[in-house]
């Protein structure tokens, strides 16, 4: 050992500073070289220990056991496992929190236990599944896959149909599904189907992550395991536990079975739409083919609808999703179909040159149904489905349903149901004949539906002649015009928001007896402040009136009564469009439905809502302003469990006058207005009649306090797939010169209605109380002489009461020989009379005191005029 190790510094002289060296070296610390001794030599400097940093350092070694340097000490410093001064570290099977590291380094593990964790990790998880592949059991194919019945009730109770446990299934073997089929699905849902073993784990770890962040839990599943899912799992919920139950089983399918087997499966148990299991029903559902007939284009597009028949079935499925229409469906069909085609070339499955051959697409022949859905029962039994499906909170899909086991209870009355189908078979019948009139009789559709007021139920609809023949259901949504008959959400507005005052804006609501509109033809169109409205291109509205008839200055009442479009129109501008659209809405319309422009054509019915929404709105008028949506299914029941159960939920949206009053002015409607075809003797009787431009819909909607109808009549190509189908004119059809919802749509309604009521005691509607003040239309102020015509310019401050109230009953006003006062001259007279009865049948007088009784009809937007039916620029 060097002399020179541990060898005291030399006293370069005494004091203070000396003496505190000498104190530090004592206590183990070593002072600094002095200058001296490090310039005296090299070698003396490379062999001398360096000094501790002073007192904080000293303390920090001390804390640490007094950790020394040197050889004496054990040699720490040099590899020791000294601990202290010399006392080594006692070994741990575990070095955690390690050993001889100090701060957050003690927690950070070693690379080695970082590398060992992995792998027991690892080893875990391999022998679990290892344990779970070995324990789980492969599900029998045929326990699984059977279908139970769905059992559909009437509101009594008793069955109406028992659906599902029959299914739409034949299964076939692999060599009768085309092999265009096969390499159709591998292109477009799992390329590796042929090599994967089963599963894919790069999807299941995309659905595990969505489903950890709250996402959807589907997605990543192969071929194979839709196949274990259709056929070999009962549990179709998405969970994690019937996750990892579809992976094992899956793994277990793709070792133990063959792939053509596993595609069989998978196709022969795979959902297609219209109620088709397996690719044999599809083929012959859609194409009317055997399934080893369909060429590679329709294989394509049955894979499709593999994605969802919901939204890819052509024919549209706005039952179950308003956004499920004929045309978007189509469209999503057709890019999926032609991409499919194209992956199919991509991935070595199709010559180009047999793909150049589809250039078209295979629009289906048409819909085939099951024979037990024949005529309404397959209207009733869809209704009744979407329903269900739309509203249940549980997450049960069309998909479930089609697996069956429900038991469903309707609101459906089966005697209802049968009059109603039989008033329109009888009316059919006897007017439309395709044959001796191809030209106006073909393609003729009636749509209709019943609702209860006082419970918002469905108890009867009429969706069509037949549910295995025309699929689309009449009484839900069709894209038909409803006309006049939304004229009384226009007045229930213009008495519950008011109209607006020229000068301030302010409201004031007003009585259908006391106010008076210009009902000329060819009238003028105002916004509410009394300027001209005009549309973007600076063009005026002149709006007119069915049969070119003018009315001149008349009240609302005898307005609604003679259905004149052109007070209705400037009511509406009075009151605001968007206050008679949350009028409508809150009567029970569907936002979607309705027309979302603001021109002045709104206010008579340029929106399409489904027969049942109409009935239903109107329903809320007979129910005194208390409103109930539609509803046809009452509970569900699934292995005994109530799964669903519809809960009443009233809402007042119309304060009771005024509700009673827009019934009390359509009863006028019926007692000697347009509607007189809809009277039942004994009953009181309210409702509307509806013919829009063109001719190209009528409608009649009408209710008593019990029962609430909407009956709708169009022609239209009842092929959905067909894109270039449009409502047709009317004009002849029937034999008559026009159709007006005071012809076939009141006399289907009466008819039904009689029936439909037989038995039930003739209730009267409320007497409806005063409401509102009188108002001048159009913003012009009563004029202290009568003139035939009403001022261009506009009051400032309207008068609260005309000259002279107008008579309470319109039919009582005085002829033209007769003296009047009212400010713009009198009902009647040369302006046009008061038909009184003569809408009788919908072909009442014209002109001079013989008012028309056929209906008005609804005008087009800004810029369309046809016929003179709805409005034209000025």
């Amino acid at each position: 050992m060097s002399e020179h190790r541990r060898k005291p510094p030399q006293s370069q002289g005494g004091g203070r500073a000396a003496a505190r060296r000498a104190a530090q070296q004592a206590s183990g610390r070593r002072a600094a070289p002095s200058r001296e001794t490090v310039s005296a030599s090299p070698s003396d400097s490379y062999e001398e220990e360096q000094p501790y940093g002073g007192r904080a350092a000293a303390r920090r070694a001390a804390q640490r056991g007094g950790r020394r340097r040197g050889g004496d000490d054990g040699g720490a410093r040099r590899g020791g496992s000294g601990r202290g001064r010399g006392e080594p570290y006692k070994k741990r099977l575990i070095d955690y929190p390690r050993q001889g590291k100090y701060g957050w380094r003690r927690w950070v593990p070693s690379w080695k236990q970082t590398t060992g964790l992995g792998i027991a990790f690892v080893g875990s998880i391999l022998a679990a599944g290892t344990i779970a592949y070995a324990v789980v059991g492969v599900p029998n194919v045929q326990e699984a896959s059977k279908a139970e019945n769905n059992v559909y009730y009437w509101d009594d109770g008793s069955q109406m149909i028992a659906t599902g446990g029959e299914v739409n299934r034949q299964i076939v073997g692999i060599s009768q599904i085309p092999d265009a089929m096969q390499k159709a699905v591998v292109s477009a849902e799992n390329k590796s189907f042929y090599d994967d073993s089963g599963v894919d784990p790069m999807g299941i770890g995309r659905a595990l992550v969505n489903m950890a962040k709250g996402g959807n839990t589907q997605g990543g599943s192969t071929i194979t395991q839709q196949y274990v899912k259709n056929a070999r799992l009962g549990d179709q919920s998405q969970t994690l536990s019937r996750k990892f139950k579809e992976l094992f089983i899956s793994m277990k399918v793709g070792t133990e079975m063959k792939k053509p087997e596993i595609m069989a499966g998978y196709l022969n148990t795979s959902y297609y739409g219209r109620g088709a299991f397996g690719i044999q029903a599809a083929a012959r559902t859609y194409y009317g083919k055997d399934a080893v007939d369909l060429n590679a284009s329709e294989c394509a597009l049955l894979a499709t609808l593999l994605k969802g028949a919901t939204y890819y079935d052509p024919a549209g499925q706005t039952s179950i999703d308003p956004r499920a229409t004929s045309e978007a469906n189509t469209e999503r069909a057709t890019k999926r179909w032609s991409w499919i085609l194209d992956e199919m070339v991509k991935d070595g499955h199709l010559e180009q040159s047999e793909r150049a051959k589809y250039t078209k697409f295979p629009t289906p022949d048409g819909v085939k149904k099951n024979t037990q859905q024949g005529g309404q029962i397959g209207y009733l039994v869809d209704l009744a489905k979407a329903y269900f499906v739309n509203n249940n909170t549980e997450g049960y899909t069309e998909d479930d349903l089609s697996r069956g086991g429900f038991e469903i209870h309707t609101t459906f009355n089966k005697k209802k149901v049968e009059q109603l189908n039989k008033a329109v078979k009888k009316v059919y019948d006897a007017n439309i004949d395709p044959k001796k009139r191809p030209e106006t009789d073909t393609h003729v559709q009636f749509g209709g539906a019943s609702v209860e007021p006082e419970t918002g139920k469905i108890v009867a609809i009429y969706g069509g002649q037949d549910a295995t023949k025309h699929f689309t259901n009449n009484a839900d949504q069709t894209g038909a015009q409803v006309g006049s008959t939304f004229k009384p959400f226009v007045l229930a507005a213009a008495m519950r928001d008011g109209v607006r005052d020229p000068a301030d804006g302010s409201r004031t609501p007003i009585s259908p007896d006391k106010s008076i509109y210009n009902g000329d033809n060819k009238l003028k169109i105002k916004n509410y402040d009394g300027s001209i409205w005009t549309n973007e291109e600076d063009k005026e509205w002149l709006q007119v009136n069915d049969g070119d008839k003018s009315y001149g200055p008349i009240d609302l009442r005898y307005a609604m009564q003679e259905s004149a479009n052109s007070p209705f129109v400037q009511l509406g501008m009075d009151v605001g469009i968007p206050q008679v659209r949350d009028a409508a809405i809150d009567a029970g319309l569907l936002n979607s439905s309705l027309s979302q422009s603001n021109v002045p054509s709104f206010s008579i019915g340029i929106s399409d809502p489904s027969a049942i929404r109409m009935a239903g709105a109107y329903g809320t008028f007979a129910a005194s302003g208390k409103q109930r949506d539609p509803f046809s299914v009452t509970k569900v029941l699934k292995s005994g469990k109530t799964v669903y159960k519809h809960e009443d939920k009233e809402k007042r949206v119309f304060d009771q006058p005024v509700a009673d009053n827009v019934t009390d002015v359509l009863k006028t409607v019926v007692e000697k207005g347009t509607g007189t075809n809809a009277q039942l003797p004994g009953r009181e009787v309210a409702g509307k009649t509806g013919t829009t431009d063109g001719n190209k819909s009528a409608w009649f909607v009408g209710y008593t306090p019990q029962l609430s109808t909407a009956i709708d009549m169009y022609r239209m190509d009842d092929d959905a797939t067909n894109k270039n189908r449009e409502f047709l004119k009317m004009f002849g059809t029937g034999g008559q010169d026009k159709i007006h919802g005071a012809s076939f749509p009141s006399e289907i309604w009466h008819d039904y209605m009689v029936e439909a009521l037989k038995g039930q005691p003739a209730v009267k509607f409320p007497e409806p109380e005063p409401i509102g003040e009188a108002w001048y239309g159009g913003g012009t102020s009563p004029s202290p002489t009568p003139s035939e015509t009403p001022s261009e310019t506009p009051s400032e401050t309207p008068s609260e009461t005309p000259s002279e109230t107008p008579s309470e009953t319109p039919s009582d006003t005085p002829s033209s020989s007769e003296s009047c006062d009212l400010p713009f001259g009198c009902p009647g007279g040369s302006n046009g009379g008061n038909g009184g009865n003569g809408g009788n049948g919908g072909n009442g007088g014209s002109g001079g005191n013989g008012g028309p009784g056929g209906e008005t009809s609804s005008s087009p937007g800004p810029g369309e005029s046809d016929d003179n039916n709805g409005g034209i620029f000025g």
